[in-house]
Parts: C-alpha cells; structure tokens; sequence
C-alpha cells in the first residue's frame, strides 16, 4: 500500500490518479500522521464500497463504545438496572 502526503497530492495528482488503478487504495498522510485513504473505485462497485467503508465505521464505533463501557465499569449493568434507568431518564423529560 502506497502512503503519499498531502503535498504529493497536490502537485503530482495527475500521476496519483494514474496510479491509483493499480495501487487500489493510498493513505493520505499530513506532517507524517495518516489521516485518509484514497480508494479505486467505479460506476459498477461505488454502493458495495460506500456500504463497506460504513460497516467499518460503525464496527468501530461499536468497538470504541464497548472498550470505554468496560473501562468505566459499565458492562456490568444488569438488565433491570438499564430498565430502572431509561423509566428514570423518561419520567424527567415528562415533567
């Protein structure tokens, strides 16, 4: 996988557009830090790769809230705690 910086975007994108066909995916880096991925794609297979680079934000924002409910403590709630909460949270927004 090729890594390129922002500036090598910028002043040699005609050549990062010719090469992207066969590198299929590029990171994008700025001050050496990766911060996007460039990625192949076309009319026949824009949905399947929109769909798989949602499905992987969303496994790892599922990830993330997980890590922090067990560093909190919280995957130890109980179903009838959770329940107790959320009657408590929407007997407030009632008043």
């Amino acid at each position: 996988m090729k890594f390129l910086s922002v500036r090598d975007l910028k002043t040699k994108s005609s050549q990062v557009w010719k090469d992207l066909s066969d590198q299929r995916e590029m990171i994008i880096t700025s001050n050496g830090r990766p911060i996007a991925i460039l990625s192949s794609i076309n009319e026949n297979n824009l949905e399947t790769t929109l769909s798989a680079f949602r499905r992987a934000r969303a496994m790892e924002a599922v990830a993330s809230i997980q890590y922090e409910s067990v560093r909190t403590g919280t995957d130890r709630i109980i179903a009838g705690e959770i329940d107790d909460e959320i009657k408590s949270v929407r007997s407030k927004r009632k008043r």
